[in-house]
């Protein structure tokens, strides 16, 4: 699993801040520092106490699984720390990337897990951070509560019991034991410990953010990985061609071709009659010929909704999808969750329309269904096609199934495929396709129409 975001420089203040940040950075900053010792409290104590018993008990059953949940654990406190890190900057950090280990037998992915080093790294920033962000919460309550109080001892120091033999910080320095001496010393301190609680603040934020930086993200692994990723899904891409024209050779070798060499065999046989002046017996083979060329077309407009159908370019997604819905010869509900005159790029909407297409001849020819839906919805940057079906379940995304090549072709526009079918059903098939910005916008694309788009 690859998670990416744009790259930002590596120090904190890389990038000049805007103007609201410039307002409250010192209010964001004390806040990161205060709220993020009670945080690394309970980190640290649930981050120890899961590697303790986890390792202790590796020897037995539940000590893998402990340790697996540890650094999930550890995980999800590093998402709350990235999040907490671009919050204060406001600039996403550089990525990061986690092994991906879906799709594996449970042992598998504990191993998997138990091997990622960016998981032992963020149980590395959990230790870490303790120690640093309890000595920053002591400086930030320190130096702004302590400065507060300082510049106001003369309001309540007088609330202090004192014996006659008490003798203050001032009166140990000078032998001066007025009382206003003590309180313009105090006020003096605090004083100088507000005009400087900006800069120790500034710098403790800066400290852990830089820690946050170094052991939470890892551009060069997560840019290593995104590339492995990407040529994955070229070769994906690739073999999912090879296999469509491969399937469209033989459709076009078993359904046209032969029409078309029958209707040659006719055409001879109708001349050689029409030569031998007998027209009549010549009519009942042109009328077989008329029906052979109407199958024809009929089959070369099917493999041409295959490719590219007309309708997709004309009216767009929604259309398309009805349309592929309609000749199903299971009923099909289908629920678009967008406006219908929304368009996206090309390259979106035919891998949808491809994707939720070949599912629905899955789903007719293999599930044994009596209902099917549909659902397409847009959520931020990402496309999402649902298809769900009441058969009797048992599909895989096996090497050599049809499913294999729509996860091939996601893996092309760098998607995901997630397919879930007990035996007994039911089946929910969820693509996922992220949006692209070329190509994308809201008013109908005008494109070279069909007989389908006409109709």
């Amino acid at each position: 699993m690859i998670e990416t975001t744009a790259s930002a420089g590596t120090g904190f203040d890389a990038a000049k801040p805007d103007a609201e940040s410039r307002r409250g950075g010192f209010h964001r900053e004390l806040s990161y520092l205060l709220v993020g010792f009670p945080l690394a409290v309970g980190t640290f104590v649930a981050i120890v106490t899961g590697l303790s018993f986890g390792i202790g008990c590796a020897a037995v059953v539940f000590g893998l699984p402990l340790l697996v949940r540890t650094l999930h654990a550890a995980r999800s406190f590093a998402a709350a720390e990235r999040r907490r890190v671009e919050h204060l900057t406001g600039r996403p950090l550089p990525p990061h990337h986690y092994q991906d280990v879906q799709g594996q037998t449970t042992l598998a992915r504990w191993f998997g897990a138990l091997s990622d080093r960016q998981a032992w790294r963020d149980v590395l920033h959990v230790l870490v951070a303790f120690p640093l962000r309890l000595v920053g919460f002591c400086f930030a309550v320190t130096w702004v509560v302590g400065g507060i109080g300082e510049v106001l001892y003369g309001a309540w120091s007088w609330s202090i019991p004192r014996d006659d033999g008490t003798r203050g910080l001032v009166d140990l320095m000078t032998g001066i034991e007025a009382r206003w001496a003590d309180i313009a010393f105090n006020m003096v301190v605090g004083v100088v410990l507000l005009a400087t609680a900006v800069p120790v603040v500034r710098a403790f934020a800066a400290l852990q953010v830089s820690l946050s930086r170094a052991l939470l993200t890892n551009e060069k692994q997560a840019l290593r990985a995104r590339a492995e990723t990407l040529d994955a899904g070229r070769r994906g891409a690739v073999a999912a061609e090879a296999q469509t024209l491969r399937r469209l050779e033989r459709d076009l070798h078993d359904g046209p071709q032969q029409r078309l060499v029958r209707l040659t065999m006719d055409l001879e046989a109708v001349a050689r009659r029409l030569d031998s002046d007998d027209p009549d017996r010549a009519r009942p083979l042109v009328d077989d010929m008329l029906t052979q060329t109407h199958e024809a077309l009929g089959e070369i407009r099917a493999l041409s909704r295959g490719i590219a159908p007309p309708v997709l370019a004309d009216r767009g997604l929604v259309a398309a999808l009805a349309a592929a819905a309609a000749r199903c010869p299971v009923p099909v509900t289908l629920d678009t969750r967008f406006d219908e005159r929304r368009r996206f790029a090309p390259v979106v909407e035919n891998t949808a329309y491809f994707v939720v297409t070949e599912a629905l001849t899955n789903v007719a020819k293999h599930a044994g269904a009596g209902a099917c839906t549909v659902t397409v919805t847009v959520d931020g940057t990402v496309l999402r096609a649902e298809v769900r079906d009441d058969g009797h379940g048992g599909a895989h995304l096996g090497k050599g199934h049809g499913l294999a090549g729509l996860a091939d072709r996601l893996a092309a526009v760098e998607g995901t495929m997630d397919l879930v079918s007990p035996v007994g059903g039911p089946t929910m098939l969820t693509a996922s396709i992220p949006l692209r910005g070329v190509g994308e916008g809201e008013g109908p694309h005008h494109g070279g129409g069909g007989d389908e788009a006409r109709g």
